[in-house]
């Protein structure tokens, strides 16, 4: 796959760049040669590899996914300067 000038130019738009008419040749060839690139890494043979969420094997800690519901409104807000009905109350500072 490869890009033309007005793919380019598409492609600078929805990027929100300008670029310069006089280097949309250059910025052509850059994305053609990442387009490469990445065709290059499709020839690569995945067959029995495991997806990897990390560099080095790690276990993740789990717990458990139990629903609560909380009931330590009054703790959270205790040390809080002002608060009314388990709420923090701030000063107003748009009119």
């Amino acid at each position: 796959m490869s890009v033309d000038a007005a793919t380019t130019r598409r492609i600078a738009r929805l990027a929100r760049i300008e670029v310069p008419e006089s280097e949309i040749a250059g910025l052509q060839g850059e994305i053609n040669g990442i387009l490469g690139f990445v065709e290059q890494l499709n020839e690569v043979n995945i067959d029995g590899v495991e997806p990897m969420t990390s560099v080095t094997p790690m276990v993740l800690k789990m717990r458990d996914d139990i629903v609560t519901d909380g009931e330590k409104a009054a703790k959270v807000t205790a040390n809080a300067p002002q608060s009314e009905d388990h709420y923090f109350l701030v000063p107003k500072v748009v009119e």
